[in-house]
């Protein structure tokens, strides 16, 4: 069974087996990691180290450089930080592929072919796109009620994200500084911190946030947004007051909602495993 897992909206993580892929649009294409694939077909403990071994041996027979057919691309490390990473489009994974002597070469061509027409239907109908996060989500056992907020609060965090990239800011450590600076007003957390809080390693913390959570996540992003527009906010240091302001407004809403209710909103509870358990009728007599 083909599996794909979303990352964000863009879908830069996708899953094959229980081996994460990496993958990043470029040139109308996927480019996906080739470390991530040959930790894949392999099961190495050191796929590096397999991959370098693999272009060696491949030079000596054939005198084919693999690295030839590879892009240096940046994708998202374990630690969150982007780095230039060896990448291939499908037609050059189909080729590396061959000289992987694994069980799992096939099914994993299928699924190379599949995760890439998806994207091509994807972009003929944009909803599409939707509807496979939807019942991803779905198969997971949340609820459609935050199915919504969660698909949602994507469409507002794409709307921030491209109103940045207008207003000068191009690097991916500027887009996390950024986000921290809305998290930190918002929840008086980083988001790495909020992770921590919440005992997650590499997964996403968005699809692990109560209903509250999203919504004043999406309301943070969405004030420095119009803040951010309505100020014509140019370069970092004037999107970082912005961030600041549009967290600010989410920060201030959310602890008038505590001082009422009496409950924080920041929990350490995962909403999809901690959710609590329908209570069951009474057995009759």
């Amino acid at each position: 069974m083909i599996e794909q897992l979303s990352s964000d909206s863009q879908g830069k993580l996708v899953v094959f087996g229980a081996k994460q892929i990496r993958r990043v649009w470029v040139d109308e294409q996927w480019y996906f990691s080739i470390v991530d694939i040959v930790a894949a077909l392999t099961d190495s403990d050191n796929p590096r180290d397999y991959w370098y071994r693999m272009k060696r041996r491949e030079q000596e027979s054939s005198g084919i450089e693999l690295s030839t057919l590879c892009r240096q691309l940046k994708l998202t490390a374990a630690d969150g930080k982007s780095y230039k990473t060896e990448a291939v489009n499908t037609e050059a994974a189909f080729r590396i592929i061959q000289s992987i002597p694994s069980p799992k070469a096939e099914p994993f061509k299928r699924w190379l072919a599949q995760v890439g027409y998806e994207r091509v239907q994807e972009i003929e109908n944009p909803e599409l796109a939707q509807q496979r996060m939807r019942q991803l989500f779905k198969e997971k056992g949340y609820p459609d009620d935050w199915i919504e907020k969660r698909v949602r609060g994507i469409a507002v965090r794409d709307e921030l994200t491209g109103e940045w990239q207008k207003r000068g800011i191009a690097e991916q450590q500027d887009f996390a500084i950024l986000t921290s600076e809305i998290s930190k007003a918002t929840f008086g957390v980083t988001p790495s911190g909020y992770k921590k809080l919440k005992g997650l390693k590499r997964e996403n913390l968005r699809d692990h946030m109560t209903d509250l959570e999203l919504i004043f996540t999406m309301l943070g992003e969405a004030a420095t947004t119009e803040i951010a527009r309505n100020k014509d906010a140019q370069g970092f240091t004037e999107n970082q007051r912005a961030a600041r302001d549009g967290g600010t407004v989410a920060g201030d809403a959310r602890r008038q909602l505590e001082a009422k209710s009496g409950k924080k909103v920041i929990t350490s509870k995962n909403y999809l495993t901690d959710k609590p358990k329908p209570k069951l009728p009474p057995k009759s007599e």
